[in-house]
């Protein structure tokens, strides 16, 4: 199944007298899902692994498989390990020296505004691939792996590493707009990271004579 086309057409249709249709389900669910990242990711090092579940998560409801919190953590539990948090301290780590990279650039030093371009620059490309690598299957088990592939699909898909930006920019404006939602915009933001990744395994797909590796849409857990 296809997350988004044949997993989503699928979906039944509303039954007489039930309020709720599937999709609105599958949108309640999401913000579960979206609450359970946010309360996985608070120790911080854990926000790659937060992330890369709820892609999973929500890649198996194109599958017919619950986009639950209780799958969400049934999940995490099989798949956290070590690397994970190797990981999340790894992008912590980037985060960190990013961060330190502007407070130079504002202190006034010579060529400061170049050094800032080329700072934000780096920083916007590596949490492209970085975000890009949660939403790939191998981010379950392989993180270098998934980094890997992120790079190059954040190269070959330049609309998409568009779209995950835009994903981003609408997420830190929900949140900055209605706090309370900074609780729940993992859910959607793993939801538009999962649909750029199956966007790229459908154009890889209709092209003839190619494979259509985006990090295999289907394969959840």
């Amino acid at each position: 199944g296809q997350f988004g086309t044949q997993g989503m057409s699928d979906m039944r249709a509303r039954e007489p007298g039930e309020v709720f249709g599937p999709r609105m389900t599958l949108f309640a669910d999401m913000l579960g899902v979206g609450l359970a990242t946010t309360l996985t990711g608070l120790p911080v090092v854990t926000i790659p692994a937060a992330l890369s579940t709820a892609c999973a998560v929500l890649r198996g409801a194109g599958e017919g498989q619950p986009a639950t919190a209780g799958r969400y953590f049934a999940v995490l539990r099989r798949r956290l390990r070590a690397g994970d948090l190797v990981a999340g301290a790894a992008a912590l780590a980037g985060a960190l020296l990013f961060l330190a990279d502007l407070a130079l650039a504002r202190a006034g030093l010579p060529g400061a505004p170049l050094f800032a371009v080329v700072a934000a620059g780096i920083g916007t490309a590596a949490l492209v691939v970085g975000l890009r690598a949660c939403a790939r299957p191998e981010s379950l088990t392989d993180w270098p792996g998934a980094l890997r592939g992120a790079a190059r699909d954040a190269v070959a898909d330049v609309g998409g590493s568009a779209l995950v930006l835009l994903a981003v920019a609408t997420a830190a404006l929900c949140a900055w707009m209605l706090v309370p939602l900074a609780f729940l915009v993992p859910g959607p933001l793993a939801l538009a990271l999962t649909a750029v990744q199956v966007r790229l395994g459908a154009m890889a797909r209709s092209v003839p004579g190619t494979r259509g590796d985006a990090g295999g849409v289907s394969g959840s857990p």
